[in-house]
């Protein structure tokens, strides 16, 4: 369910519709189908599942982080890389972070100057956000703010205290979240049966062959392993003699014989 053939028959789908497009052409639309991504630890896997969709001649919208413990979006390979998906055509949004926040002005405030910040540092206009693990309080807010979209305003997102199988929703939400299916997998079924759809993948989740949640998150540690070590060669000039130890030592974790 996670591997890039069924992300490739997911796309399938869509593209069969015809109804597929970003935020902004969807407020012109009387049905239209969302294809989105929160990024959480790798812009390396989001740019691979970027490539599966231009294979296919298919975009989305991807949201990444400023505030991450796991990637740092404003080193130069990082932004190399969401500069390449952006001249590629996918849409580059901010998914946001709350840290703590509760108070709404001050969200409102917050999201403004990061998109502000990061459209300055990478040289193109930011208009979209998606919020990371969204309160209760904050999709009841349908936050909206003048010449931006918010992934979870009411044209593309249904907000219930509590979804039921009779609940009535505007729109269909279904999310990997946790690598697990909630509120339906993305099927022909459920793809084609509403006439508004908004779909979010985790980038992290998926690879070429596609793990259950234990071997993904081990891949995902083998990468971030490599990706420090190469880190720390690039920047310090007496670490090299100490590379290959790192590289090929035992003192992985127990992830060198890494399933992807």
């Amino acid at each position: 369910m996670f591997s890039f053939d069924d992300y490739r028959e997911m796309i399938r789908i869509i593209k069969s519709t015809g109804r597929q497009c970003g935020y902004a052409e969807a407020l012109k639309r009387d049905s239209f189908i969302i294809m989105r991504h929160d990024v959480e630890y790798s812009v390396e896997r989001a740019w691979q599942l970027a490539k599966v969709e231009q294979s296919m001649d298919f975009t989305s919208t991807f949201f990444f982080q400023w505030t991450n413990n796991s990637y740092n979006i404003l080193s130069r390979k990082n932004m190399d890389i969401i500069k390449d998906m952006h001249e590629r055509g996918q849409q580059i949004g901010l998914h946001f972070a709350l840290n703590g926040m509760t108070d709404m002005e001050q969200i409102r405030k917050r999201i403004r100057m990061e998109i502000d910040i990061l459209s300055e540092m990478f040289g193109f206009a930011i208009t979209e956000f998606s919020v990371h693990r969204p309160s209760n309080d904050v999709l009841r807010e349908n936050i909206k703010l003048d010449g931006l979209l918010n992934a979870y305003q009411d044209e593309f997102f249904t907000y219930a205290d509590k979804i039921t199988d009779d609940t009535k929703l505007a729109v269909k939400y279904m999310s990997d979240a946790n690598h697990i299916w909630r509120y339906g997998y993305p099927d022909e079924a459920n793809i084609t049966g509403y006439d508004k759809v908004q779909i979010l993948t985790h980038p992290f989740a998926w690879c070429k062959e596609g793990y259950d949640n234990f071997n993904n998150y081990r891949a995902l540690m083998q990468e971030k392993y490599e990706e420090l070590v190469e880190s720390v060669d690039n920047e310090c000039k007496d670490f090299g003699e100490y590379k290959e130890y790192f590289l090929n030592s035992s003192a992985r974790l127990n992830l060198t014989d890494k399933p992807c």
